[in-house]
């Protein structure tokens, strides 16, 4: 399965006091959005398997309460079974619980949970609460920032609810997963900074893995995008 993800859209104030090496593409850091701030993404992505091409897109809606606790709000498109439809949404929230800060560097921890609902039929073991299952998800995030580095680790667990209705008969159904990754993100311009106008350049390198405690079967992905300020 080959997919692009395309990220595009994150603005009205979202993240504009995290550091850019924390903006990862395929995980969320400990750090939160500012008080009282509102940010908009859209994120698509496509894949080739199918007899053409098929794609799903994640309108998303960020708000930060408060310098601890955020919600994303996310709603799915797709035409993955047929015809361009709402697919469900989903229900994020992140709690920062541990801040400590220094002159060129900070620790967060966070815990999250996530709600989500879709309509798709299930066929696999592997749960992906954004688009393709119902269920719930809860963890816990840690990010360290020294300088231009940034380090990231996510530990999530997450149920899949049961629909008989929606599951294809004979093939495997999906149940309880277990998730973990690693992000870095890295400043590679400006070299040293003037002022907040100048363009910034980051490269990431994400390690994203599943396993499925009933059969024990893993599998780990190695993401490595860019991103231009």
């Amino acid at each position: 399965m080959r997919r692009i993800f395309v990220l595009v859209l994150m603005m009205i104030g979202a993240y504009a006091s995290v550091s850019a090496q924390e903006l990862y593409v395929f995980t969320e850091p400990a750090s939160n959005m500012p008080t009282k701030s509102i940010g908009v993404r859209i994120t698509n992505e496509g894949m080739f398997n199918y007899p053409g091409y098929v794609s799903r897109t994640i309108p998303e809606v960020m708000i930060g309460f408060n310098k601890n606790l955020m919600m994303h709000a996310q709603a799915f498109f797709s035409d993955m079974d047929g015809k361009y439809r709402l697919e469900g949404g989903s229900l994020y929230a992140k709690y920062r619980f541990l801040s400590l800060d220094e002159a060129h560097s900070h620790f967060r921890a966070s815990a999250f949970g996530r709600v989500s609902t879709s309509k798709r039929p299930t066929y696999t073991r592997d749960i992906n609460l954004e688009g393709d299952n119902s269920g719930v998800q809860g963890g816990l995030i840690f990010t360290q920032l020294l300088h231009k580095l940034a380090l990231s680790s996510t530990l999530g667990y997450a149920h899949a609810f049961e629909n008989s209705d929606r599951q294809i008969v004979g093939m495997p159904q999906p149940k309880n997963m277990l998730s973990y990754s690693l992000s870095s993100g890295y400043l590679v311009l400006p070299v040293v900074y003037k002022d907040y106008k100048q363009p910034n350049f980051n490269v990431y390198l994400e390690l994203l893995g599943k396993t499925d405690p009933g059969s024990g079967q893993s599998y780990l992905d190695i993401a490595p995008p860019y991103k231009w300020f």
